[in-house]
């Protein structure tokens, strides 16, 4: 067993870490602070080809892989999580939907400026009453002659309100199951589309510079072709994408805890207390010692969810760990390091105080902490 990268990989990584601090790091805070989408940095982040990396080359891709993309994610949320979790949102819950599970026709007119970062598209499961309870759902679409008339509401949904949003995939019961039970499909609704409105942004704890909002359809027509995949199969397609999510929302997040070590490292060395760096003491260095092993063990959890899911193998109980154990170490490291800036982890200029901010959502988000521990306990059976 080998954890070492590829070359490919390794340069894939160094050329993000590098775009990260050179291109992100100066201009984040700003956006973070006055809650700002950065376009300029989306921008470059599609010419490097970051939103096509686990899609073929015949669909406008990078012809990588989903690990590649988890790399690049780690990288920038070493930074900051607003930009990452624009990614992440974009690739494995915006085009990915397309890509499983569109059809040619669908794929052609969406992917190309979904993989080049032009355009962006949301997924919209959550509903404002319901959460994690995704049976629950209450959006319905009825097929009217050649076009479904959706009806409901879509709650914290990402990239769904920018300037270049082009389009949102909705979750909606279209009828019956023979068993009594609800048909959830899926369905694609362009932005713009009369009916269909985008509230304001939510103001949120953190994740401040990335796009959220509620959505509402009212009477919103769309033609029947924008069924995405085979109808009554949208629980089942949604299952598939947020397995493949939560190994990438995992490394997110592991990135925001090696970030969270990096900035202690720095700020230990450079900070003064009782004539000498503070870290030169070892209660300082116990707690990036502790900082730095959960994020070695983190990141490898990902690394075997992402490698059998390359393989083909079973990966549902391996991505839960990983989403679990990443986004709970990612909030420990986040409170000690801004334990150890002290009164300055509780200034937004430093970087720890916006990683303190973004830390909780990770157990939230993309199935909470208790959704993956009951995955956990299913997959073994209980």
């Amino acid at each position: 067993m080998d954890f070492r990268l590829t070359e490919e990989h390794e340069a894939l990584r160094e050329s993000v870490r590098e775009f990260a601090r050179e291109v992100v790091a100066p201009v984040i805070a700003e956006h973070y602070e006055k809650h700002t989408f950065p376009y300029e940095v989306i921008r470059q982040m599609g010419k490097m080809g970051l939103f096509g990396l686990p899609f073929p080359e015949e669909h406008g891709g990078m012809g990588g892989d989903y690990f590649a993309l988890c790399l690049a994610l780690e990288e920038l949320a070493r930074v900051d999580s607003s930009v990452a979790i624009t990614l992440e949102a974009a690739v494995s819950l915006g085009a990915m939907p397309i890509y499983r599970f569109g059809t040619a026709e669908q794929q052609a007119r969406w992917l190309p400026k979904l993989l080049s970062g032009e355009a962006l598209a949301g997924f919209g499961l959550t509903e404002p009453g319901f959460g994690s309870d995704a049976g629950g759902t209450q959006t319905r679409a009825v097929l009217d002659g050649d076009e479904w008339v959706i009806n409901g509401s879509k709650a914290f949904i990402t990239n769904s309100g920018t300037d270049i949003t082009a389009l949102v995939t909705v979750t909606a019961v279209t009828g019956t199951r023979p068993d009594g039970g609800k048909e959830l499909s899926t369905i694609i609704v362009p932005s713009g589309t009369p009916g269909f409105t985008v509230a304001p942004g939510y103001s949120k704890v953190g994740w401040a510079a990335s796009d959220t909002h509620e959505l509402t359809f009212d009477d919103c027509r769309v033609p029947a072709a924008n069924l995405l995949g085979e109808r009554g199969r949208g629980f089942a397609q949604f299952l598939r994408i947020l397995d493949e999510g939560r190994i990438a929302i995992a490394a997110l997040a592991v990135g925001l805890a090696q970030g969270c070590v990096d900035e202690s490292i720095r700020y230990a060395g450079e900070r003064h207390a009782f004539g000498q760096p503070i870290g030169n003491y070892q209660a300082i260095q116990f707690k990036i010692a502790d900082m730095e092993m959960r994020a070695h063990t983190a990141r490898l959890a990902y690394y075997d969810a992402a490698a059998r899911m390359l393989a083909g193998e079973p990966f549902k109980r391996q991505a839960a760990i990983a989403k679990l154990h990443a986004s709970t170490i990612a909030v420990d490291n986040a409170r000690d390091a801004t334990q150890i800036h002290g009164g300055y982890g509780f200034m937004n200029e430093y970087p720890v105080a916006r990683f303190w901010r973004d830390a909780k959502i990770l157990e939230i988000g993309e199935g909470t902490s208790e959704v993956q521990r009951m995955i956990i306990a299913r997959e073994l059976g209980m």
